[in-house]
């Protein structure tokens, strides 16, 4: 049983920077992810990372968030920079047991297994 902890959400000021981790056991050979959710707004995907290091990032962080993972450490990263008002949300870290290449598709399987979240907040 994979079990997903996020850690490292909180308050900034815009232009601000934030590290975001998920400490997760058993995660390595799954597709990956960071997904957020602002009040009033449905989920969205922010970054993915398949189980050999390809990433894909959502448009609106491109150049300013970075994913990865430490397979030692069991560990997946969100180093966010550059925080804006708009990156104000929930983060989940998430990881897909049915495939391990994440690929372009942003929706994970009903079988995805889901962290509880950290609180994103970025101020102006």
């Amino acid at each position: 049983q994979v079990e997903l902890v996020e850690s490292g959400g909180g308050s900034v000021q815009a232009g601000g920077s934030l590290r975001l981790s998920c400490a997760a056991s058993g995660y390595s050979r799954y597709c990956m992810g960071w997904f957020r959710q602002a009040p009033g707004k449905e989920r969205e995907g922010v970054a993915l990372i398949s189980s050999v290091p390809i990433t894909r990032y959502a448009d609106s962080v491109k150049g300013r968030f970075t994913i990865s993972k430490d397979n030692a450490k069991n560990t997946l990263t969100l180093q966010m920079n550059n925080l804006q008002p708009g990156d104000t949300a929930m983060y989940y870290c998430a990881a897909d047991p049915t495939r391990t290449y994440c690929g372009v598709a942003w929706r994970f399987s009903n079988g995805a297994i889901w962290g509880q979240g950290t609180q994103v907040t970025v101020s102006s």
